[in-house]
Parts: C-alpha cells; sequence; structure tokens
C-alpha cells in the first residue's frame, strides 16, 4: 500500500526511518502459540468515543495498523453490541493483504466471530449477509436465535446462561483459529480481563482530549488487575502513539 501519514519506532531501538507495511507486520506478527490479542483506540483521558463512536478517535495511521491486525488474525472477535452500534460491515481485505495471507497458508479472509448472550441479531447485516466467511456467533445454551440467523452464521454454544469464553476460545483454537483478534467493545474486555484470557493489548492513543462522559475501553465487574509488559511504542507524525502490550 501506499504509506501516507508516517508510522515510527520509538521504543525499543528507535528509529527514524519510516515503518513499511512489511516492517510493520513483522512488528505485530503472527504467534506460535494460541494468542488472544484485543485492538482498541483512546484519546488521552481515557475515553473510548467521541459523541459515540469510536471512529472519532481513528485516523489514517490507526486504520493501517487496523486493516494490519486483522489481515494476522484468524478470526475477528466482536461483541454484538459492537457490531450493532458500529454497525459493522462484511470482514473484508484488500488484494495485497489477502496476497499475504495465501502466501503464509491462511485463508482468503479472517473468520468473524461475534459474541451474543441474547442473539438479539439482525442475519440482514451486512457483516452477516455479505459475509466473505460464514460468521460463527458464540453464545451460551439457553439463547434463542431470530428467523434466519442459522442461515447465514454458525451458532457455537458455550456455557448455561451465560457465554463461557474460555470454552468458546478453546473451541475456536479447536477449529485452527488460534490468533484472535478482539476489537471489542468494552464490557467484552472486561469480561477477558476477568477471565485471565488477554494475552495481549494494542492500544492507540489519540493526541485529543475528550471530555467527559465517554466510557473508559473495558467496563463490566471489578475483577484483578493484570500485568501485560510493554513491547514497542510507535509514533505517526500526526501524534498518534501506537502502543503493544503482550506476555511474556
Amino acid at each position: 500500500m501506499t504509506v501516507g501519514i508516517p508510522i515510527r519506532r520509538l521504543w525499543p531501538e528507535p528509529s527514524t526511518e519510516p515503518l513499511d507495511d512489511a516492517a510493520l507486520t513483522a512488528l505485530y506478527g503472527r504467534a506460535d502459540q494460541p494468542r488472544l490479542r484485543v485492538n482498541f483506540v483512546a484519546s488521552l483521558d481515557g475515553a473510548v468515543t467521541v459523541d459515540g463512536y469510536s471512529a472519532g478517535l481513528s485516523g489514517e495511521p490507526d486504520k493501517r495498523v487496523f486493516g494490519m491486525l486483522r489481515m494476522l488474525c484468524d478470526a475477528l472477535v466482536v461483541a454484538a453490541g459492537t457490531l450493532r452500534h458500529e454497525g459493522y460491515r462484511a470482514v473484508r481485505l484488500s488484494e495485497n493483504r489477502r496476497a499475504w495471507r495465501r502466501a503464509n497458508g491462511l485463508a482468503a479472509y479472517p473468520t468473524l466471530v461475534v459474541v451474543s448472550g441474547s442473539l438479539g441479531l439482525d442475519p440482514a447485516q451486512a457483516a452477516f449477509a455479505d459475509a466473505p466467511v460464514r460468521p460463527i456467533v458464540l453464545t451460551h445454551s439457553g439463547a434463542e436465535p431470530p428467523p434466519g440467523l442459522t442461515d447465514v452464521a454458525d451458532l457455537l454454544r458455550c456455557g448455561t446462561g451465560r457465554v463461557d469464553l474460555a470454552a468458546g476460545l478453546a473451541e475456536l483454537h479447536g477449529r485452527g483459529l488460534t490468533q484472535v483478534l478482539c476489537e471489542g467493545g468494552p464490557h467484552l474486555l472486561g469480561a477477558l480481563t476477568a477471565a485471565d484470557l488477554v494475552d495481549e493489548l494494542c492500544l492507540t492513543v489519540a493526541p485529543l482530549l475528550a471530555g467527559p462522559g465517554a466510557g473508559r475501553i473495558t467496563a463490566g465487574d471489578a475483577s484483578a488487575p493484570r500485568h501485560l509488559p510493554l513491547r514497542h511504542v510507535l509514533a505517526a507524525d500526526d501524534g498518534v502513539l501506537m502502543l503493544r502490550h503482550a506476555r511474556p
């Protein structure tokens, strides 16, 4: 792709050279074991949205890494509320990113996985109806699907009364979907954190103060703190910082 706003490495090994796609791919990469990576964007004062949507925090560099993380994953996990609110469309990739996946022995597209306890989903939403790969809906044993949902998605039932995220993740691994990327929302991140399932957090920090009102990138019941060491810091020329924290 043509690089617009340059992204440079601040730490470790600071460099003034802009990172091309190959360098970014190497920095984020794929692990040699199952991994759950979470990707979020936030303001300087911790807001997860501006005017109710994450798009107000995201610019060209963030979108570039956002697309690259999708290229690297086997499964893209998102909560049903985020899917609805953010108006998710079908998960598609550019031709060069599909070519990279094929060259590395991967399917052309990652599989969309929607986490939903209520199954309050619209089968006509483009994320389902136009999907290049049949999506998976992770739910629990008592949830009843709306008419048409099973025509466009596979139901994966884990847990009774609520979704068992650990069991669901294990089921994805059993299907060969070992590199899992989660794009939120906050309640799903909170639940994944409480279950100690988060291996990596990629956080874009937008250079703005959003002011009070918006929530944080995490929500839900309190849980034990989890330590995630810093792995790299990137900076874009528009002032955006990109942090990557991961378990050893």
